[in-house]
């Protein structure tokens, strides 16, 4: 996913603006010398804090998954997670959320079904999104071939049937992101998920800041993301200054010090940290390969070590929940 992301900052400068021409116009959006300050400074932070969203992929993929983002999010760091609302697990981990309603909990758009058994079509179906739909009745196993098959139109429709998904269940989800970065790969994809948000006055995954981990390989993809970010600012939802997508050089074996030298390391701002948390059973090996990384992952959210760090660095940790109650009050 990191590529996918450093992918749609370069994509981000041909989105049309034509979306948020009839946003609500925000009577705090920044001055030439507030636009100089971090989003969590535009936030009302004190200047040089860190704040930071660890943050849980795949929720409602399927029961590892679940239990393992409970966990983190009831006995660890992770502050934030999302749900992938094609999938089986969907109403087990919608049942968690009951019993846990302050939860931070978005909707993880998801436009693929990268496993090779275990899979999922659109909640749209085949006749109202065929774009959308391989040879199994699936959604497409790779980004590039949503790409190549499916038009902005589906993507929407499908966009919006996960978003009604998650208000059926009586939540109204606190952010949108994108599983896979798919909606990131293509601008006209980002348009729509965009349009989306902003029509529903729902924060989206967007980066617009220093973006020091997303811009260290494509400088110049970072700064062209600025422009959209600042149209979700000035339509009245938050922005982070940066995403982490935690696929560190040296693998997952030492994860949790990799988690804590982000924390040292990490610039002044609001940093969105992306980990995919699950306690793998004997039947994970049968959906995925990626178990030991995603237990790594989990345990580094709840070891003493970097709940230490955050202590020790003065990290804020914060929600998506809390960034749209500091957005609103600008306005």
């Amino acid at each position: 996913m990191d590529k996918l992301i450093l992918i749609a900052a370069a994509a981000l400068l041909a989105v049309p603006v034509a979306y948020a021409q009839n946003a609500p116009s925000a009577e705090g959006a920044p001055s030439a010398e507030g636009a100089d300050k971090t989003f969590a400074e535009r936030l009302g932070w004190p200047e040089g804090s860190k704040v930071v969203i660890f943050h849980v992929d795949d929720a409602g993929m399927c029961h590892d998954a679940n239990i393992g983002t409970e966990e983190a999010l009831n006995d660890g760091v992770a502050c934030s997670t999302s749900v992938m609302f094609p999938c089986a697990a969907v109403p087990e981990f919608m049942e968690m959320w009951k019993a846990n309603p302050t939860w931070d909990v978005g909707v993880h758009l998801t436009m693929t079904a990268e496993w090779k058994n275990y899979r999922w079509p659109p909640l749209v179906g085949k006749e109202s999104a065929p774009g959308l739909v391989d040879e199994e009745g699936c959604m497409w196993h790779e980004v590039f071939q949503v790409i190549k098959s499916a038009m902005p139109d589906e993507i929407e429709k499908e966009i919006r049937a996960q978003v009604d998904r998650c208000l059926g269940f009586g939540m109204k989800p606190t952010h949108l992101d994108s599983h896979m970065g798919t909606l990131f790969a293509d601008p006209r994809y980002t348009e729509r998920y965009v349009k989306v948000g902003i029509e529903k006055n729902i924060p989206v995954l967007m980066p617009g800041g220093h973006m020091q981990y997303v811009g260290q390989n494509n400088p110049l993809a970072g700064k062209m993301a600025k422009g959209t970010a600042e149209k979700l600012w000035e339509a009245g939802l938050p922005v982070l200054d940066d995403i982490n997508t935690g696929n560190f050089p040296r693998g997952y074996k030492d994860k949790t010090e990799q988690v804590c030298a982000f924390l040292r390391e990490m610039k002044p701002g609001i940093t969105y940290f992306i980990v995919h948390c699950t306690r793998p059973s004997e039947m994970f090996q049968h959906i995925s390969g990626s178990g030991g990384k995603r237990l790594a992952e989990l345990e580094a959210l709840l070891s003493p070590e970097v709940k230490k760090t955050v202590e020790e660095e003065g990290i804020i940790l914060t929600t998506w929940r809390e960034l749209k109650e500091r957005r609103d009050k600008i306005n």
